[in-house]
């Protein structure tokens, strides 16, 4: 009697996965469960040197990993990044748009260049990538578009105008990706991140206790999240077992959108 396989629908062995603002925060977390789940990982930001010592931390773990200078805002800059991918690995399975940033202030106080840089790191660096990454992937028979939202999708801040606002567009511009890509097998879903350390969110603990404590107490897990807990659901939406979701919007949030 032959013996059955060992495989399993999360198994991301021979999928090349790129993620943008990979190396740090949320999207590092997200690409060290991606490369613990057995795809080659591409780590693609601005910082080239934190991006090198991201990529040095994941092949000490065994992982496949290279890092690509990128400005996800700058349409030559993610051509070149796309293209040097695909010429090293032949394709992209999986894109994790992360890249993302934050101006702090209340909604009268933001010039013009401020709210244009917000919304071109958060929203409009994920129509250049996927808009680039598409043919690659409709070639290729399909692949997986994973955006990075945030709470403040569905809930609005007094501090991030916006923030919220370019989050908000992010989970209607991937629900336009799902309608538009099924036909070419691609799925595209959004991750909403809850409140989780980063160096983003580090200066509100040190900062402003008061303000932390307060929103510790509003979340019904009780914490607050760390990044490589938001990599199990990038596993899942980048995996086989999630050929059949598209368009959907996952909180990681510890429970504070139900509350």
């Amino acid at each position: 009697m032959e013996k059955m396989k060992n495989t399993s629908m999360f198994d991301l062995s021979g999928k090349v996965a790129m993620v943008t603002g990979g190396n740090g925060g949320i999207g590092f977390g997200i690409a060290t469960e991606l490369a613990n789940a057995g795809a080659s990982v591409v780590i693609a930001a601005r910082n080239t040197s934190k991006s090198e010592s991201a990529v040095l931390k994941l092949t000490s773990m065994g992982a496949t990993a290279l890092s690509t200078e990128l400005d996800a805002t700058d349409e030559n800059s993610v051509q070149s990044a796309i293209n040097m991918t695909v010429s090293r690995f032949g394709k992209i399975d999986v894109l994790v748009n992360n890249a993302g940033t934050n101006i702090r202030k209340f909604p009268q106080e933001y010039s013009i260049d401020e709210w244009g840089k917000v919304l071109g790191t958060n929203l409009t660096s994920m129509f250049l990538c996927s808009r680039e990454v598409h043919p690659h992937m409709a070639q290729g028979g399909g692949g997986k578009i994973i955006n990075i939202g945030s709470m403040t999708s569905i809930f609005g801040i007094d501090w991030g105008a916006p923030y919220g606002a370019s989050k908000g567009g992010v989970v209607q511009y991937t629900k336009s990706l799902a309608v538009a890509w099924a036909k070419d097998n691609i799925q595209a879903n959004t991750i909403l991140p809850g409140w989780i350390h980063t160096d983003l969110t580090s200066k509100i603990k040190t900062e402003h206790p008061e303000r932390y404590s307060s929103i510790t107490s509003r979340i019904p897990a009780g914490r607050w999240g760390e990044p490589p807990e938001l990599g199990g659901t990038a596993v899942f939406l980048s995996s086989s077992a999630s050929d059949y979701i598209t368009g959907a919007v996952i909180p990681v949030d510890g429970g504070y959108a139900s509350f």
